[in-house]
């Protein structure tokens, strides 16, 4: 029961904020307000995270493909596809769920336990699309670059892993990162990625919106933006993985 009305509410809420914006000035200025915020700003953690992941990957998978029977060209083939089908979406999109998702909440919350979501409502303004559709438009628009870059910096770590190491010759690695490639990986890598940014801002503005009372509701809202978007992100993934992959 407590899970359709908070349901109830999340799709009322949403109906709210994908509404036609009042002010088209105002809502672009928004949209790159929050454009900096919550994409920009997260650029240097997934580059870092994708580079040592890259690295790791590769060396894990070169020690632990010894056989004489496995090509060593696997190494490379493997942390490509790895990098692409799960990291630079899915997993990276967990990790800013924590960052990206709390951040949500926590300036909605305390918007909303310090009335100035309520001075909003008592000017006549939208407040539901006014906060939220930028947030929600701007990290869906930003993520694709984001996975993307994952990507890149992921698969180059390995690589640089290759020349500065014994693990795996450059020519192999590439030949690894260059054999059966499949274009479509990437555009599903992206569109997993931008419906799981939608899932990470709405829900995070849900939690937010609904928080009654002080600093410690502002901080559980947070945490249950963070475990429920990694909850419904990790059942889209497995629902698109299914229906697009098999």
């Amino acid at each position: 029961m407590r899970a359709l009305q908070e349901l109830g509410k999340y799709t009322l809420l949403m109906i709210r904020a994908f509404s036609v914006p009042e002010r088209w000035s105002v809502f672009f200025r928004q949209i790159s307000k929050e454009t900096y915020k919550l994409g920009v700003d997260s650029v240097w953690i997934v580059v870092l995270i994708s580079i040592f992941i890259g690295a790791v990957l590769t060396i894990q998978v070169s020690l632990n493909i010894q056989s004489p029977l496995i090509p060593t060209f696997t190494v490379g083939y493997v942390a490509r596809e790895i990098l692409i089908l799960e990291f630079s979406s899915t997993i990276m999109c967990l990790i800013l769920a924590g960052k990206v998702g709390s951040n949500i909440a926590s300036e909605i919350g305390t918007m909303r336990v310090t009335e100035q979501i309520d001075a909003l409502e008592i000017m006549g303004v939208n407040s539901a699309s006014y906060l939220i559709l930028p947030k929600i438009i701007a990290f869906m628009a930003f993520i694709p670059f984001l996975v993307i870059l994952s990507m890149f910096f992921g698969i180059m770590a390995g690589y640089g892993i290759a020349y500065s190491s014994n693990v795996i010759t450059v020519s192999t690695y590439e030949y690894g990162i260059q054999y059966w490639f499949n274009p479509f990986y990437i555009g599903y890598s992206i569109f997993k990625g931008v419906l799981f940014a939608f899932i990470i801002a709405s829900i995070a503005s849900h939690f937010g919106y609904q928080v009654r009372g002080g600093a410690l509701q502002v901080g559980r809202a947070s945490t249950n933006t963070v475990v429920m978007s990694s909850v419904f992100i990790l059942i889209f993934d497995l629902i698109l993985t299914q229906l697009m992959l098999t």
